[in-house]
């Protein structure tokens, strides 16, 4: 039976840059309990778990069709930084940093599980990804943004300082439910070795 892929969306992509960097102060809301904790050597199910708990209202795909071998290159490159939020003891969110590039940081992925959206830790745990970000003193950090994001996403960057440097058109192919269960038997198998 041939699976049934979902069509490209076209999207418009905003690249944004921050040259410098303020450390701004966003108090996590009272009464919530947060936790950050650095992922070593994530494994590949769980790496998949928090992009698509993020991600797939948002149309994020890439990442879960790559095969083992691709994403832990990915994700297990040294110059990979995945931080995942814990919120109330569960996961909340995630972001990942990557210094491939020479005194660049790319905020490669950035995001809330939709059970934390709401709660008003948005701001505070991009702050957070910031610090991380600037701790490795880079000439800049850099992200994308589309418009299939969250709807307040670039206005965000833009308020957390990063500024616009060039638009462009491109398409995005949703991730689809048959795609989705195959990820999941992907998972059962490395998991059962």
């Amino acid at each position: 039976m041939a699976k049934k892929a979902l069509p490209a969306v076209p999207v418009r992509i905003t690249s944004l840059e921050m040259t410098s960097y303020s450390k701004p102060f966003f108090p996590v809301p009272v009464n919530i309990n947060t936790a950050l904790m650095r992922a070593h050597a994530i494994p590949l199910p769980f790496y998949r778990f928090l992009y698509r708990q993020v991600g797939y209202r948002w149309g994020w795909g890439d990442r879960l069709r790559m095969d083992d071998e691709a994403l832990a290159a990915r994700v297990h490159d040294p110059k990979t930084n995945i931080t995942v939020l814990y919120v109330q003891g569960a996961p909340a969110g995630f972001f990942e940093l990557n210094s491939r590039e020479i005194d660049v940081v790319e905020l490669e992925y950035f995001g809330l599980m939709e059970h934390a959206l709401g709660m008003g830790i948005g701001k505070w745990f991009l702050s957070q990804a910031l610090q991380a970000a600037w701790a490795t003193m880079p000439q800049k950090v850099i992200v994308e943004t589309n418009s299939m994001d969250h709807p307040r996403a670039l206005a965000l960057y833009q308020r957390m300082g990063f500024k616009p440097y060039s638009t462009r058109e491109e398409t995005i192919r949703p991730i689809s439910d048959a795609e989705l269960l195959d990820v999941a038997r992907r998972d059962v198998a490395t998991r059962m070795g």
